[in-house]
């Protein structure tokens, strides 16, 4: 039994350090249509999610990080370094191809930086009535 999966493509800024590095890894096995091929001759197709989540979860353990995670933990990570660096909540929607503002909300979590950015914001607004 085989399972179908609609995905839709997504596009993001690749940053050229992060392009040289898949560049690299491409030509360890130069696959014309898959970036992550199989690493089973028999199947002509892309690198299977149990295999991605055994990677992941080796780095992870490779990384020394504690914390549980998962693959899909770095869309949160993702979602949430782009809204602290301060890039537009539509934006980030986008690229993590979402219909509603409301489901890439989800994904951004409040974190110790947008906290005292949001306070330091709402300290100089009041600053401001005051002067």
């Amino acid at each position: 039994m085989y399972l179908t999966v609609q995905v839709k493509d997504r596009y993001v800024p690749l940053p050229p350090p992060i392009l040289r590095m898949l560049r690299r890894h491409w030509l360890t096995h130069r696959n014309p249509l898959w970036l992550f091929p199989s690493p089973f001759q028999v199947e002509k197709g892309p690198m299977s999610e149990s295999g991605v989540q055994r990677a992941f979860r080796a780095a992870v353990r490779e990384s020394g990080i504690s914390k549980h995670a998962t693959v899909h933990t770095l869309r949160h990570s993702y979602a949430t370094h782009l809204l602290e660096a301060g890039l537009n909540l539509r934006i980030i929607q986008s690229y993590l191809g979402h219909a509603s503002p409301a489901t890439t909300a989800i994904y951004t979590h409040m974190t110790q930086t947008s906290n005292e950015r949001t306070a330091q914001t709402i300290n100089q607004a009041l600053a401001e009535l005051w002067d």
